[in-house]
């Protein structure tokens, strides 16, 4: 639930929907608070956490101007979840699906060897930096990606087991938001703008740059959806090969990282999600635990103190190197085991994604009770990642 903190010096105020916050983080969320465009308030979501300029897991509105780096580099990221018809699944099936997983489909760094087909590759805008990582996207569509982006074969207490895939724009989004960050910063410096941090430069959404942006954001977000459905077509040929008479008859899709204008408070604003989802009364989504812990479809509150928005996970409660460094690799591993799950923890450096560099995905949900509702628990059964 919320509490809404007002510091001095802010333009507007902030809400919390946790109980604490890292201090980098909280100066982020200030330096927020501080821009001159900034609209109403700064809502920060439960899994909030340190990012690049801003909290990731931080939602606010604005006038007519974008911030790049409060959409973030991996535009478009999100998760789909499929539901199958089946009620249980073979231990040893299992072990089976999820090894071919890896021998079939390109995780970490790995591209495909071919080009893929993707009926959106013809939508491409002619905007310079799309043009340019075009070709090469051909071959990145329908490949996980490394970091914390997962493939995971999940029971839900709806009886039933689901895939859930998460991942994003891959290089399309990095590249974006490297460009017109650098356009953003020349922007402010051009007409000698002082603002409290300058990864927080922005763009007029009206203008040539802030319009090609908006542009290049909107075919990230339709790639990154490509993406997912690719990766989870060839996830349910896998599934197919051991179980022939499968069906598949739910999917959800939801993306965080992303900008959009929406009306809220009466007014039309630019509404930006870094690491936060929409949950708005129509929306069901998806907030995925961390590796080894519970994951959820939702339904959203429609809150506008939070912009109609959710958090998008559990949020990191250690950065990378701290994890790798104070994780006890054994015991990390003997939490997935007792509860009989598939993992990806084989060494001390997958420690950066063991569950105990998450947040508890349980205080997490209960930090936002006004925001979702709660639909099915899913519980990992096997989980891959790059």
């Amino acid at each position: 639930m919320k509490r809404i903190a007002n510091f001095k010096d802010l333009k507007v105020p902030i809400m919390f929907w946790l109980d604490d916050i890292e201090d980098e983080a909280l100066e982020q969320a200030k330096n927020v608070a501080r821009l001159p465009f900034v609209f109403s308030h700064i809502a920060l979501m439960p899994d909030a956490h340190k990012g690049y300029g801003v909290p990731i897991g931080c939602v606010f509105a604005s006038g007519n101007v974008i911030v790049p780096n409060a959409v973030g580099v991996d535009i478009g990221c999100g998760v789909a979840a499929v539901k199958t018809d089946l009620k249980c699944i073979d231990v040893q099936f299992l072990r089976d699906i999820t090894e071919k997983i890896k021998k079939e489909i390109p995780l970490g760094f790995t591209h495909h060897r071919v080009k893929q087909h993707w009926k959106g590759f013809q939508n491409a805008p002619d905007i310079e930096i799309i043009q340019k990582e075009l070709d090469a996207s051909r071959y990145q569509i329908g490949t996980l990606g490394g970091g914390n982006h997962f493939i995971e074969i999940q029971k839900g207490n709806d009886g039933f087991i689901w895939i859930m895939i998460h991942s994003g724009s891959r290089n399309f989004g990095l590249k974006i938001a490297e460009t017109y960050h650098r356009k953003a910063l020349e922007n402010i410096n051009k007409r000698k703008i002082n603002i409290p941090d300058k990864n927080l430069s922005f763009l007029d959404i009206d203008s040539k740059e802030g319009d090609e942006y908006c542009r290049a954001m909107s075919f990230a977000l339709s790639f990154a959806k490509g993406n997912r459905n690719l990766l989870a077509e060839n996830v349910k040929y896998i599934i197919k090969s051991f179980y022939p008479a499968v069906s598949f008859t739910e999917t959800i899709d939801i993306h965080h990282n992303y900008a959009n204008i929406e009306k809220h408070l009466g007014k039309e604003v630019v509404v930006h999600r870094k690491g936060a989802t929409l949950a708005d009364k129509k929306t069901v989504g998806i907030i995925p635990g961390s590796q080894g812990s519970k994951s959820y479809i939702v339904k959203g509150l429609g809150n506008e103190e939070s912009f109609k928005s959710c958090s998008h996970g559990a949020g990191r409660l250690m950065g990378r190197n701290e994890a790798r460094r104070r994780l006890d690799f054994d015991e990390e591993v003997k939490k997935l085991e007792a509860e009989g799950i598939i993992h990806s923890v084989k060494s001390q450096k997958d420690l950066d994604e063991a569950s105990g560099a998450y947040k508890d995905i349980e205080k997490v949900m209960d930090n936002q009770s006004d925001l979702v509702e709660i639909l099915i628990q899913l519980r990992p059964l096997s989980v891959i990642k790059g």
